[in-house]
């Protein structure tokens, strides 16, 4: 037995230098074969460039600009499709776009300038800065408004049907001040308007001038903006592109009215062209509008009673952390951007078309330039082959060709939300057959996704098949019991089958 292991210790120790030595020769000729297919700066350029035409084409999305800011500068900037439909205008990279919410972002910036002049703390109650405010609002600290854990009821409310004139925004700000916190400071996250009124309101007191003139002196003049401003619907703004929303499901296109009286405009109501946004972005990060020490504060997440982060750092989402860490601003489900604080890398992606949800691009585009991303989080990319593959060969197999994908070029799933969209954007484009089977792979791969079995059921139902549609309605209401329109549809669909 003992001579019998000297002799497998032999036999190992030959075989581990002979192992040493392949793996040694492996990692060049990988590093070599890696060198080779590695994509040149125009071929990026041209992948890139394929991949938008597919999306703008599969989103129905008339105009869009993009921007790709590297190494402090801007590697790429095109603009697609059209501004204006019925007079043909095509998007320039001068056109400036809704950007919506991610107005948010900058309103974040413009707090951490207070801050580091001393004139604001974030974690002091906002009854230090603002006067007359209602007993229950004045402990909630300034980062919980930035962070949306505040608890302060939301001014965007059914109960408040408009705020288009001076009358309507004074009467709705006199009526929230009246309405019970929707949960405990702290204990949530809670998207909310309200937070950002407050926010602007603080601006304007410390900086001594109305926000919008703080944000023009201190961080569009600084960053070289030269199209940035703010306004609606309402204000003629040069360049503007027209905003659209399809009518759903498979709907005419029609003009979004959209409407952000002064108060609002802290939280939502920029224009911005794509080139701005990144000039932006790289002046934030060469420490030309807080220092970097106040950058990575501004990106830190904030935290809930309980110690665990909250989705919203300083007035940006939290994208992910981790490796490929990203926070963002994303607006109307039609204008966002990323940036990728590890990986000196931004993107920015603004459209035209509410519903666009670009943000579902940028982590594809990303990976054009990020290899390790795509490995790690490719899976709307999976997606986007698979569509790809889709248009030459029909939807026969769809489970085969997309484990094909992923074995083949090393990509996870397609998201539940990747699923999601795809399925009701073929709905919006009538192909609800096509939305029946993609839902279907859907379901197949996320068997516990009570979201997916209400989709499905939902063009089951669309298509008149009640029995499918019960069945995972059902489904859908057994995964998840708060699931009220699940709920609703079984007890319509149940009476009308028993009354047949």
């Amino acid at each position: 037995m003992t001579k019998l292991i000297a002799s497998l210790c032999v036999v190992c120790s030959l075989m581990g230098a002979t192992a040493t030595a392949y793996a040694a020769n492996y990692a060049a000729s990988a590093n070599e074969v890696a060198a080779k297919i590695q994509m040149s700066d125009a071929e990026i350029k041209q992948q890139i460039d394929r991949y938008i035409k597919s999306e703008m084409q599969e989103r129905r999305i008339p105009g869009m600009q993009l921007a790709v800011v590297k190494g402090g500068k801007i590697v790429l900037l095109k603009s697609y499709g059209l501004a204006e439909i019925p007079n043909a205008v095509a998007v320039n990279d001068q056109n400036v776009f809704s950007i919506n919410s991610a107005t948010k972002s900058f309103t974040g910036v413009a707090i951490m300038q207070l801050v580091e002049e001393g004139k604001l703390d974030l974690s002091a109650p906002v009854s230090r800065y603002l006067d007359g405010l209602p007993v229950a609002w004045q402990a909630v600290t300034v980062r919980q408004l930035l962070t949306h854990t505040s608890g302060i009821p939301d001014i965007i409310s059914s109960k408040i049907p408009s705020l288009a004139t001076p009358q309507e925004v004074d009467a709705a700000w006199a009526a929230i001040q009246t309405w019970p916190m929707e949960f405990k400071t702290g204990e949530r996250y809670r998207y909310n308007q309200t937070n950002y009124i407050l926010l602007g309101k603080i601006i304007d007191r410390l900086s001594g001038m109305p926000f919008i003139e703080f944000f023009q002196k201190r961080q569009f003049a600084v960053a070289g903006m030269r199209s940035v401003g703010f306004g609606e619907s309402r204000d003629v703004i040069p360049r503007k592109a027209v905003s659209y929303r399809y009518e759903e499901p498979g709907g005419s296109l029609r003009h979004i009215v959209e409407t952000y009286p002064p108060f609002l405009r802290t939280g939502a109501g920029m224009n911005s062209s794509a080139e701005d946004v990144a000039n932006w972005l790289i002046a934030l990060q060469q420490g030309k509008l807080i220092s970097a020490a106040g950058l990575k504060q501004l990106w830190t997440p904030g935290t809930f009673n309980n110690g665990k982060p909250t989705v919203w750092a300083l007035g940006w989402p939290v994208m992910r952390q981790g490796e490929y860490a990203a926070v963002a601003g994303v607006g109307g489900a039609r204008s966002a951007f990323y940036v990728y604080p590890g990986h000196d890398l931004a993107i920015v992606t603004l459209t035209n078309l509410a519903g666009a949800d670009p943000q579902g691009m940028i982590d594809d585009i990303a990976g054009f330039y990020l290899p390790g991303l795509r490995k790690a989080h490719g899976g709307a990319y999976a997606g986007h082959l698979l569509r790809e593959q889709i248009s030459q060969e029909g939807y026969a197999g769809l489970a085969a060709k997309l484990n094909k994908i992923k074995i083949d070029k090393g990509l996870p799933d397609p998201s539940e939300d990747d699923f999601n969209s795809w399925g009701y954007r073929l709905l919006g484009k009538k192909m609800a057959d096509q939305a029946v089977t993609v839902f279907g792979l859907g379901v197949q791969v996320y068997p516990n996704s009570a979201n997916l079995h209400d989709s499905l059921a939902e063009v089951y139902e669309f298509q008149g098949d009640k029995l499918a549609a019960l069945k995972h309605y059902r489904l859908s209401l057994g995964l998840n019991a708060q699931n009220s329109h699940a709920a609703e549809r079984i007890a319509v669909l149940d009476g009308t089958q028993k009354n047949r």
